[in-house]
């Protein structure tokens, strides 16, 4: 397995598709990146020679593209800035609500989580008026 800025890429697939592996990376930059870097994209990853691999980061770094760490960095930044200003957005991030103008009465379960059933509370103290 190849190891690009510390990502293991798997082997077997081609370098096109291995490549999108690392966080930040899609399939136009990667298609850039071994245009520049002058790589045949249906090379097997596993094929790559230490010297293409070198030039695939030296593509990347020159290009000052944000993978990995430092992107997931970045988008935490933009979230508790948001959320540090009390702006709508960030207010929603907090509750974990949609945050796009998605309506809540009925759908929005994957932001909301599972239902959760509110109703009447019965226990025997209050039926027995003990309260």
């Amino acid at each position: 397995m190849p190891r690009i800025l510390g990502v293991d890429i798997p082997g077997e697939k081609r370098v096109e598709a291995s490549l999108r592996y690392v966080y930040g990376l899609g399939p136009t930059r990667v298609k850039s990146v071994l245009e520049e870097s002058e790589i045949d994209p249906n090379l097997r990853a596993k094929e790559l020679s230490g010297q293409q691999i070198n030039r695939i980061i030296q593509v990347i770094q020159t290009r000052g593209y944000l993978i990995e760490g430092d992107l997931r960095r970045e988008l935490q930044q933009n979230l508790k800035r948001l959320q540090g200003i009390n702006c709508y957005r960030g207010i929603r991030h907090k509750k974990g609500l949609p945050v796009r103008g998605q309506r809540t009465s009925t759908n929005a379960r994957t932001r909301k989580g599972p239902r959760k059933t509110v109703g009447v509370v019965r226990n025997k103290d209050a039926k027995a008026g003990k309260v």
